[in-house]
């Protein structure tokens, strides 16, 4: 196993630790069931997990789930804040970019990509 392996690995056991112990304030979950993988989910979790790594957003916690039930608009990724569910459709790699800079960043909603809104219980 390489050194950069290691570190990714130890990045996200240390996110997930932040995240159990209520430290991230944003969640970004990646679908990754079968539909979502064949729309190119694998790409879009990468270049999430690298946006956030390379800005150092120590408060942030990007993971997966398996099928979330819209196959047309896969790949699908949730953006968890208090308060709100942002769900975003057909994503790219261009658009999860666009999802950490503009959305996770900026707290700007991308309108082109919104599938859903959803008020939560914080």
């Amino acid at each position: 196993m390489k050194l950069e392996e290691l570190r990714k690995i130890r990045e996200r056991a240390e996110a997930e630790m932040r995240l159990r112990a209520g430290q991230a304030r944003v969640k970004i979950v990646v679908g990754m069931g079968t539909s979502g993988i064949a729309a190119g989910a694998r790409q879009v979790l990468r270049v999430l997990l690298e946006e956030v790594t390379r800005r150092n957003l120590q408060d942030v916690l990007v993971t997966q789930t398996g099928e979330k039930g819209l196959s047309a608009k896969e790949p699908l990724v949730e953006v968890h804040e208090p308060g709100r569910i942002t769900v975003y459709g057909d994503v790219d790699e261009v658009t999860a970019r666009r999802i950490v800079a503009e959305h996770v960043v900026n707290g700007r909603i991308l309108e082109d990509h919104l599938v859903e809104l959803r008020e939560v219980q914080a």
